[in-house]
């Protein structure tokens, strides 16, 4: 692994782009705020992808006060493994994956064991707004724990792999698997230590790694490498994320989508402020893919026809040289 430190002029020229340009140039003018409710609220982002055919982790139960706490005895007590999370979190904050059970206590994607009074307790601060953007008062979810493909087996640490991929105008521009590592307590989130590997979008293979800002070829915790990986059902996964488009209205879009063993692709959620580390994953800036769908004729084309468009566009050797 190699830490690296590229000149501005080299930035500027690559097309990599910052927030401040970001927030200007894509989230300012394409995220109207009227639609933002949509996305951060995961329980109405799942409502809305159901209504449009999209399959989503099934929703075990809702918890909305502390006094609705005193349930989780009867809604986990058929549950082996489980996810629970803030309706309203962002950056993996809040999320509490188990993956099995000893009787009363439950495993953590950690190996930790935590006991019922524990977790009601983590329930509570998510209600609490602890973990939601602005700190204000939220609900948990207790859904599906996702079992992922066995395709990523050798290249992730407890959790679960996702796929996030970058919408542009309803057009897929730039993707990456985030994979968790022991860092990240098995959660798919690279500012709590998963990695982020990019995917050629013409392709769906995966290119190279980055983790805590290092470029890596293995996974820090398996040692299997991560590069030359072909994600199945590639051209599947990138028409639901063009979909998005269509449920949310939002221009500029983060879409997080998982492989299930069982159940196949499954959306887990949606961000109207996807951060910029897929430029690092991808060796590449947005500024150009960006202009790239800028420059397509305006006219209204189906999502299947976006991805195809993507695919053909956006191949990871004609990114401009550096």
């Amino acid at each position: 692994m190699s830490r690296w430190f590229v000149r501005p002029s080299t930035l500027r020229r690559r097309g990599v782009m910052g927030l401040n340009r970001r927030n200007a140039q894509l989230i300012a003018p394409l995220n109207p705020r009227r639609y933002y409710p949509l996305v951060d609220d995961k329980l109405r982002t799942k409502e809305l992808a159901l209504e449009a055919g999209i399959a989503v982790p099934e929703l075990y139960g809702v918890i909305a006060t502390n006094h609705d706490i005193r349930h989780l005895p009867r809604l986990l007590a058929r549950r082996e493994d489980f996810v629970i999370k803030p309706a309203h979190g962002s950056g993996g904050n809040g999320i509490l994956v188990v993956t099995g059970r000893m009787q009363n206590r439950f495993r953590r994607g950690s190996g930790r064991l935590m006991d019922l009074e524990a977790l009601g307790h983590h329930v509570s601060n998510i209600l609490s707004g602890m973990h939601s953007l602005g700190g204000q008062p939220d609900r948990a979810m207790i859904e599906y724990r996702v079992r992922f493909d066995p395709l990523f087996d050798p290249i992730s640490y407890e959790g679960v792999p996702d796929i996030r991929t970058l919408v542009y105008k309803g057009y897929p521009i730039m993707a990456m698997v985030r994979l968790p590592t022991r860092d990240s307590d098995g959660k798919a989130n690279l500012h709590q230590g998963a990695v982020g590997t990019g995917i050629d979008l013409s392709s769906g293979v995966t290119t190279r790694g980055v983790w805590h800002n290092r470029i890596v070829d293995q996974h820090p915790d398996t040692g299997h490498p991560i590069t030359g990986l072909q994600i199945p059902g590639w051209e599947r996964l990138l028409v639901l994320a063009a979909r998005c488009f269509e449920l949310t209205g939002m221009g500029y879009l983060g879409v997080d989508l998982v492989l299930d063993r069982d159940h196949g692709p499954l959306m887990l959620e949606l961000n109207a402020r996807p951060g910029l580390a897929v430029q690092l994953a991808n060796d590449e800036g947005l500024e150009h893919r960006v202009r790239a769908i800028d420059a397509l004729p305006p006219r209204k084309v189906p999502p299947e026809t976006r991805a195809q468009q993507a695919m053909d566009r956006f191949h990871a050797a004609a990114r401009p040289p550096a």
